[in-house]
């Protein structure tokens, strides 16, 4: 990485309408993205790969080269920002137009999906230099012949591996088609993923590569905490997270559209200053709750990672993973939306008990430890709740209108002393909080000392878990206590990744949010782990499910010789039975029959007959041959 020396945005270079903005922000001195692209991009026409973390002053360090240099006498568009949501652009749009706002006769437009399209070819027809926009509502608008790229001069793609993430790669490679060839393009990224670099290779000459510290690494002032709860208890801790805070205000992170929307209702109805962002909101809702949010007005925003894509609010305090993400580098993007602007701020993650493993990877990629921490108890909580309530108290200032009622309010109170007193004010306010951690259960799950052993054992264990799947191990092995673990006939054959299980499950689930355990995702087929609680929910929502038009066949796998439940009970006169581990099915002549034997066993029912049982070596010898076929498919 290339050490530079400190210097001040006066030293840059940049022209002094653009200084006198930054003045007015309070700006002294450039980040070191801004202090290793502004001044090459001021003194160079090359393209620029820049990668850097979110909330490390990205926006402005393409921005202000950019305005630097636009041409305000030519009314036509000569520079196109793409990113990947509405909330990003507009975000973008709004700190360009900070920065340019001396500057006369210059024009930015943000274009974007979500809001009508009549007042943005409205603005663009009436001359602009800079559009922002959402590479979806830029074809539109291209194919509509309102927006024409051949006097582009710079393309700036911020956070191109998550456009990239979320489908956008054709979209890419048209508008890029559009442009001139001769043009100074910008890429700007936190990872740099195979589809990022084939965007370099095709449509940059001879970038240079800037790369801020480590662009995996987590900001040096936020802390790392995880606290280790079961599955079924998450929304629990959170409470407790939240109730152990009183002055928390941050981001809530949920995987899924709807987990986000069930965790924010659960929190509203329970009395918290919260509410949800996701995908399904249209572009008047999200704005009221996004102003909320800026205005402090609400504590809590629940919302999935690109729907947090462009919230850019410095004084956040902690981010919480209600789920961990699936990529260890997207749990590095949520952690730095805090401790931002010099604050102090804390990352949390509420795990279960199987995410041993995917702690430790997010501990080697910021190479920092995660401090676990105990789950709060209810004497704690309602201590430093009523030490807040207390504060409060102190800290309100006396409207004097009450003096007048004074004698009759002293009246009415003179039989209690000062103990008294005390003790029936705060009654009066903290009874309900007092009533409800009442007993409270301890929420904190002990990691035993096996599993630590596992896990410090490092790759032996990884080795022999492997060879234990290979053999057909993992596919007949126990699930962790409290939880059923089911078999699914569809595997990556079929295209299934462990979030399009999760999202079949809760999909069809009436419980809807169940806390998926342990995933194995296999060729054909696949395992997964639920609580004990859901297994009939499980196993009859999913009984009529079809995903990517192939059917579903969902039973509880057990160890060999254990008896299975099946997923749709007797067909009636079908006479099919089906296996517990690989999904077979086989039809008899006869009508009525069932069968019901061990959890792999082939069976043929004849006539009315019923067969059961099995040994279970011919269950062993019959898995064997099954998985040795697999194999070889």
């Amino acid at each position: 990485m290339q050490k530079i020396y400190s210097m001040t945005f006066y030293e840059i270079g940049l022209n002094k309408n653009i200084q006198k903005a930054i003045t007015d922000l309070g700006f002294d001195n450039p980040t070191p993205i801004q202090q290793q692209s502004i001044p090459y991009l001021l003194e160079n026409k090359n393209d620029l790969i820049a990668l850097a973390q979110t909330g490390t002053g990205k926006t402005a360090a393409f921005g202000l080269p950019v305005l630097h240099k636009i041409d305000v006498e030519r009314k036509l568009p000569q520079a196109i920002i793409l990113c990947p949501t509405r909330e990003l652009c507009l975000q973008i749009s709004k700190d360009m137009k900070t920065y340019a706002k001396y500057i006369k006769g210059l024009k930015i437009t943000a274009v974007y999906g979500g809001a009508s399209i009549m007042p943005q070819i409205k603005s663009l027809k009436s001359g602009t230099q800079i559009v922002v926009g959402t590479p979806g509502r830029v074809i539109d608008l291209i194919n509509r012949k309102s927006l024409k790229l051949q006097d582009i001069e710079f393309v700036v793609l911020d956070e191109a591996d998550e456009m990239l993430n979320m489908g956008f790669k054709d979209d890419l490679d048209t508008i890029l088609a559009e442009t001139p060839t001769e043009k100074q393009t910008l890429l700007f990224s936190a990872t740099m993923p195979k589809e990022v670099m084939r965007i370099s290779k095709n449509y940059m000459q001879n970038p240079k590569t800037i790369e801020v510290a480590s662009r995996n690494e987590g900001a040096a002032n936020i802390e790392h905490h995880y606290y280790m709860v079961n599955a079924r208890d998450r929304y629990k801790a959170l409470r407790r997270i939240c109730d152990v805070n009183p002055d928390i205000y941050g981001i809530v992170f949920c995987r899924t559209r709807r987990e986000t929307a069930e965790v924010a209702d659960k929190l509203m109805q329970d009395g918290y200053s919260a509410d949800a962002i996701h995908g399904e909101l249209s572009q008047a809702q999200r704005d009221h709750v996004m102003g909320r949010f800026r205005k402090r007005k609400l504590q809590l925003l629940v919302a999935t990672d690109v729907a947090a894509r462009g919230i850019d609010i410095n004084e956040l305090s902690h981010v919480i993973n209600y789920n961990l993400p699936d990529d260890d580098e997207i749990y590095v993007h949520r952690s730095g939306r805090t401790g931002r602007a010099g604050n102090k701020g804390t990352s949390i993650i509420i795990a279960h008990s199987r995410e041993g493993r995917k702690l430790k990877s997010i501990e080697r990629m910021i190479k920092r430890d995660l401090t676990l921490m105990k789950v709060p108890n209810g004497d704690e909580i309602c201590q430093i709740q009523l030490m807040k309530l207390i504060d409060k108290v102190v800290s309100t200032e006396v409207n004097h209108q009450i003096d007048k009622y004074l004698p009759s309010i002293e009246e009415k109170l003179a039989f209690l002393d000062k103990e008294a007193l005390i003790k029936h004010f705060v009654s009066t306010e903290f009874n309900r909080f007092l009533s409800f951690y009442k007993n409270a259960p301890d929420l904190n799950v002990v990691r035993s000392n096996n599993r630590d052993r596992n896990e410090r054992s490092g790759g032996r264990n990884e080795k022999k878990r492997n060879r234990n799947e290979r053999s057909g191990g993992e596919r007949t092995g126990h699930a962790e206590a409290g939880y059923t673990r089911f078999f699914i006939n569809l595997g990556t054959e079929k295209d299934l990744q462990a979030h399009n299980l999760i999202g079949l499950i809760n999909e069809y689930t009436r419980s809807r949010n169940i806390p998926v355990g342990k995933i194995d995702i296999m060729r054909k087929f696949s395992f997964f782990e639920a609580p004990n609680d859901f297994e009939t929910d499980v196993l009859s929502s999913l009984s009529d499910a079809v995903w990517n038009g192939n059917r579903v066949n969902v039973e509880v796998s057990q160890a060999p010789g254990k008896k299975s439940a099946r997923r749709g009970g007797n067909r009636g006169g079908s006479g099919r039975s089906y296996s517990g581990v690989r999904g077979k099915k086989r039809s008899s002549s006869g009508g009525g029959g069932r069968s019901s034997g061990g959890s792999s066993s082939r069976r043929e029912s004849t006539g009315g007959g019923r067969s059961s049982g099995g040994s279970s070596g011919s269950f062993k010898r019959r898995f064997n041959a099954a998985t040795k076929k697999t194999k070889r498919d």
